[in-house]
């Protein structure tokens, strides 16, 4: 039986703050303080979960506990994050609904653990596979590559991320991942050139410097040394608790696993490289014959070895930090730099050369992983972006990130409102309007097209003459005076005139969280955000292949005049489209809080945390919550929780589980106004209705454990006493047994006593009568033996006395017969008798070895070795040319047989035995096989009509082959038609043709040297047919296919012949990309033959059996 839980068991504090009673904001730090000092990090708000971090490992994030919460209901355990992503999970799985989490909070609260966790835990729960498994690991390795270059120790977090990220994770319909698409939000990059107190730059920097290879710095031409770097901050360099020679290890894994190839990486750590030798250069004045003075660069050291890197001449770049090009229409002005302008240009050069490699990096992941089909898929968005900042001194980068606060908190509570209205009316519920406080006001005092402060900072930086943050203030002052989240010392509003802690140089903004002081200086130098066209198109020149594609607008080609976009209008365009696609998804919120400044545990600061519930919004958030109903739940679990406060329903309510409420609130006297009944949820108004439900339910539960250890006790103590019984009735059984059975032992050995000497009397008697009948029968026996020895002596006698008389008489004989022959030949005899008899013998010989030769002569195959063996060895000589006579009469007669086709097929098998032959493994096997051709009957098959009428020439060859998909390595059957002047290939199914390639656009053919069928076939650069690129197909033809090929090649006059090369690693052209082609013996699986997978998006691996 399956056991119930709930939110509301063995509750610490109150899991949901809208539960909580009563609510202002010391009891909700309560309750914060109550359940993060017993280890409870998380509470909800109704779907919204608080996360306060615990800055210390908790054992809350184990398998175990990824299985607790898969497929469990969102309130029905402790909170948890794996709760809402277990929610929000399932939502987009099984009911089709995309789905975004936003995570925020300040710097140190844990949005980037909060993150991986979201995100550890869909990858555990979705589906398995060699592709799935492979997706998410490079979805998670991503986080490494990001953090490395995008992350920084700050005073507040060891890893704090400076930039904002929102990925969309992409699912098929089943819920397993397809890849993702990362986007990135206000990189810092002013902590390139310049980092406060107490805090680092980005830790690449210091990963490389430690963790790179001595080979590696010194083709990078960089010293481990910190303090040689003018860009790296020398007081927190070393951060305790980061290993950052092993996180540079981890990186450069995590890069090879999303498929960054070798050469991009060693790209990106020259660019890292190029950034600190950058900052390293050093400028001092020089007076010209003018009076005016310009910049000359100090030591040339760093800049010649940076030049080097990034392949730029040292001339030009030199010439970019002195002189600066304005063009105006159609005249040019050079201006030299002063030092100053030249240590700006310096600054601006690295922080774009940082930030648009940071930007490069997320489009390279996101081509890595983002989804190869084209169809419709689920989204999961999740959103790290940084949270309120409010500090002693608030610039550009402090406004810009607040004005996206404002935008996700108008879109939390539009949201929120919404989520509510709409459950309301699907449950039937009157819905009432929440009285809320409506940030719209605020996000349009900053984003107004025409009064908005960031239209108010373009206009200023955009328009001529002297522009400085002073007259940018002053237009603030005039036109934003009446507005009432607005406050200026210099403003014409007279109540602030006397503000002595609002200084001259600031002006005030009330936020939702609260009022923030900004200080104007900057704001106009960091909108404008230039960098010198002369660098620009300085940086363009470089031959650093990476270079060119982050500084496109140097290209001379292409120089444009108008003015590039401010960052403000850049991010506010970012954050329109970020509000947009949250819209379109349904959102799940994570609010994390940071408990104190000292990272460490167990430290609970109340006015940091009350700091930031105020910045976060959430008292906000709960009194929506509860401006209807605090609580509501299903008929069902309602039912089943508290059924118990009602004889009626309980045990076991029959009806339907609404009836079954209702009978138990009417039973209760529960008051009517303190709930409704939705069409399938119960509405309670005020949570103590539900604490007099919990109340009333923990006091039947006592009295239900009376009862149930009353029955306990009872039921063991009479469990008790039939065991005894048992017990007694079983010892006085195995008792009797005993006895009787030692009764029996005693009667069943006296029997065996007197059995025993009876049995030992009868074997006596019977022994002696056997003996007595052995030594007659032995007696009768030697006798008959000794009369038959008698008998046969006898006749032997007599059969070799009459052997000897016939032998005797044959003799005899034999020499008269002889003295008759000798008489009557010696009549006849003569001189050269004995050399006619020795001819007479050999022509007898001859005649006998001919006529035998001509009933075993081998038979007429060419390929036959068998031959008699010769019976004399004078006729060594005749028998071996006979050999070769008969061997080549036989050939001749053999090659009689052969018509003009069964030739042209044997020119070809030779022919694929020079190509192949001791060079491919799958040459062997293909011997015995003929050479069919047309193996499909393309001219007489009626289904391939259409496709035979598409072809003029005639089919030499016609197969089904399969045509390699570069995207997974999967093959597609496709038909492969060969004429004397073309290869088409076309659809299997229906015919019709796909490609069409001219023999003379073929240049050459790509083997391997293994027994798979794969080949490739590449067509010359600049034809027509190559603009989708060169075929990877594969075979059981191939060897005839290749052979074809060969032979239209030689036998054309107006052609080159046909390359054929056979490697195990070869090049194919797919587009406008290379990939390699690389075949690996691999042990040979269960009827599994050759494979092919695609490794990353520039290799493919064809793993070919081995043959035994």
């Amino acid at each position: 039986m399956e056991v119930k839980t709930s939110l509301l068991d063995n509750m610490i504090g109150v899991g949901d703050m809208v539960l909580l009673e009563p609510l202002s904001e010391d009891s909700f730090l309560d309750n914060l303080r109550k359940r993060f000092d017993h280890n409870e990090i998380y509470t909800y708000i109704g779907s919204v979960v608080i996360s306060m971090n615990p800055y210390r490992s908790l054992p809350i994030y184990t398998p175990d506990k990824v299985e607790e919460y898969r497929n469990r209901n969102f309130y029905e355990l402790s909170p948890h994050i794996y709760a809402l992503a277990d929610e929000a999970y399932r939502s987009l799985r099984d009911q089709d609904k995309d789905q975004c989490i936003l995570i925020t909070g300040e710097s140190g609260a844990g949005k980037t653990e909060a993150s991986k966790l979201v995100m550890s835990y869909v990858a555990a729960v979705c589906g398995k596979g060699q592709e799935v498994n492979k997706v998410k690991e490079q979805l998670l390795q991503s986080n490494p590559v990001l953090e490395a270059f995008g992350n920084a120790k700050t005073v507040r977090n060891d890893n704090s991320s400076r930039f904002g990220k929102y990925m969309d994770i992409e699912f098929d319909f089943k819920g397993d991942p397809l890849g993702g698409v990362i986007s990135n939000y206000l990189l810092e990059k002013s902590r390139v050139v310049k980092q406060p107190r107490g805090e680092r730059n980005f830790h690449i920097f210091y990963q490389l410097l430690s963790g790179a290879s001595d080979d590696t710095l010194k083709q990078l031409k960089l010293d481990r040394d910190f303090s040689k770097y003018n860009y790296l901050s020398l007081d927190s360099a070393v951060v305790n608790g980061l290993d950052d020679a092993a996180n540079f290890r981890t990186v450069r894994n995590a890069m090879q696993i999303v498929g960054f190839m070798e050469d991009e990486v060693q790209s990106v750590l020259e660019l890292v490289a190029a950034v600190l030798k950058l900052g390293n250069i050093e400028f001092k004045p020089e007076s010209r014959c003018n009076g005016t003075d310009e910049s000359r660069i100090k030591d040339k050291n760093d800049l010649k070895e940076m030049c080097e890197l990034l392949g730029i001449e040292q001339s030009v770049l030199e010439r970019a930090f002195s002189y600066r090009t304005v063009e105006a229409k159609m005249e040019k002005v050079s201006t030299t730099l002063n030092v100053s302008q030249a240590y700006y240009a310096r600054d601006a050069l690295a922080k774009n050369l940082y930030s648009r490699l940071f930007t490069w990096l997320v489009s390279r992941i996101n081509e890595s992983i983002k989804a190869q089909a084209k169809t419709r898929h689920k989204v999961m968005g999740v959103l790290d972006i940084y949270g309120f900042e409010i500090f002693e001194d608030n610039s550009f980068e402090q406004f810009i990130i607040n004005y996206c606060n404002e935008k996700l908190q108008q879109i939390f509570i539009e949201l929120t409102l919404r989520e509510e209205q709409e459950e309301y009316v699907r449950e039937g519920i009157e819905w009432t309007n929440i009285e809320y406080f409506n940030n719209a006001i605020i996000c349009d005092l900053i984003e107004n097209n025409q009064n908005g402060i960031l239209a108010m900072l373009d206009e200023e930086c955009l328009r001529p003459g002297t522009v400085t943050d002073e007259t940018f203030l002053d237009k603030l002052n005039t036109i934003c005076a009446e507005h009432q989240h607005f406050e200026s010392r210099l403003s014409k509003n007279s109540k602030f005139l006397t503000d002595h802690s609002l200084p001259h140089n600031c002006f005030r903004i009330q936020h939702y969280a609260g009022k923030v002081l900004y200080r104007v200086e900057g704001f106009v130098d960091k909108n404008n955000d230039l960098l010198y066209r002369d660098l620009s198109q300085a940086m363009y020149k470089a031959n650093h292949s990476l270079i060119k594609q982050l500084f496109p607008e140097g290209n001379p080609a292409k120089v444009n005049l108008k003015r590039p976009l401010t960052a403000g209008s850049q991010f506010k365009t970012s954050v329109g489209t970020l509000m947009k696609n949250l819209q379109t998804k349904n959102p799940n919120y994570i609010r994390c809080i940071k408990p104190n400044d000292k990272k460490a545990s167990h430290i609970f600061t109340d006015s940091l945390v009350r700091h930031q519930v105020r910045y976060l919004g959430l008292m906000e958030n709960v009194r929506v919550r509860r401006a209807g109903y605090a609580f509501r739940q299903a008929y069902e679990p309602c039912l089943e929780r508290y059924k118990m406060l009602c004889k009626k329903t309980w045990p076991h309510w029959r009806g339907p589980a609404r009836e079954g409420v209702e009978v138990l609130m009417a039973d209760l006297q529960v008051p009517a106004e303190e709930f409704s009944y939705g069409r399938s949820k119960i509405f309670i108004r005020n949570p103590r209705t539900l604490f007099f439900l919990e109340e009333r339910r923990r006091q039947c539960l006592q009295d239900l454990a009376t009862l149930i250890q009353k029955i306990y006790r009872g039921w063991k103590c009479r469990s008790q006493f039939l065991l005894l019984k048992q017990s007694q009735i079983v010892v006085a059984a195995w008792y009797r047994r005993f006895a009787q059975q030692k009764k029996y032992q005693n009667i069943k050995s006296a029997t065996t006593v007197v059995q025993s000497y009876t049995r030992g009397w009868q074997a006596r008697k019977l022994l002696r009568e056997l003996k007595y009948q052995k030594r007659c029968e032995e007696a009768v026996t030697t006798i008959a033996a000794f009369w038959h020895g008698t008998q046969a002596r006898r006749e032997l006698r007599r059969l070799k006395e009459e052997a000897r008389r016939k032998h005797a008489v044959a003799v005899i004989w034999a020499y008269w017969q002889g003295l008759k022959v000798r008489r009557e030949y010696r009549k006849f005899f003569r001189a050269n008798a004995g050399k006619k008899i020795y001819d007479f013998t050999i022509q007898r010989i001859m005649q006998k070895y001919f006529l035998g030769l001509k009933t075993t002569l081998p038979s007429m195959s060419p390929i036959d070795k068998n031959w008699p063996a010769r019976p004399y060895r004078f006729l060594d000589g005749v028998h071996t040319e006979l050999r070769r006579i008969f061997h080549l009469w036989r050939c001749k007669k053999y090659r009689g047989q052969f018509t003009e086709e069964r030739k042209a097929v044997y020119e070809e098998k030779l022919e694929a035995s020079e190509i192949f032959k001791d060079k491919k493994a799958l040459y062997p096997s293909s011997v015995s096989q003929p050479f069919k051709g047309d193996y499909l009957e393309i001219s007489k098959n009626p289904k391939y009509q259409k496709l035979n009428s598409a072809v003029d020439e005639k089919v030499l060859l016609a197969d089904v082959v399969n045509k390699i998909n570069r995207a997974n390595g999967k093959g597609t059957a496709r038909i492969f038609l060969l004429t004397k002047k073309s290869v088409v290939l076309a659809d299997q199914k229906t015919g019709q043709v796909k490609a069409s390639v001219p023999l003379p656009d073929v240049a050459s053919v790509s083997v391997s040297t293994q027994s798979d069928g794969f080949f490739a076939l590449k067509l010359k650069e600049g034809s027509a047919s190559a603009v989708k690129g060169d075929f990877l197909l594969s075979s059981e033809h191939l060897i005839e296919i290749i052979t074809k090929l060969h032979r239209i090649g030689v036998t054309a006059a107006d052609r080159e012949q046909l390359n054929i090369d056979i490697s195990d690693e070869f090049l194919v052209q797919f587009k406008q990309d290379k990939v390699c082609v690389k075949f690996i013996q691999g042990g040979p699986k269960n009827g599994s033959g050759v494979s092919c997978k695609r490794k990353n998006n520039r290799l493919l691996e064809v793993s070919v059996p081995t043959t035994a």
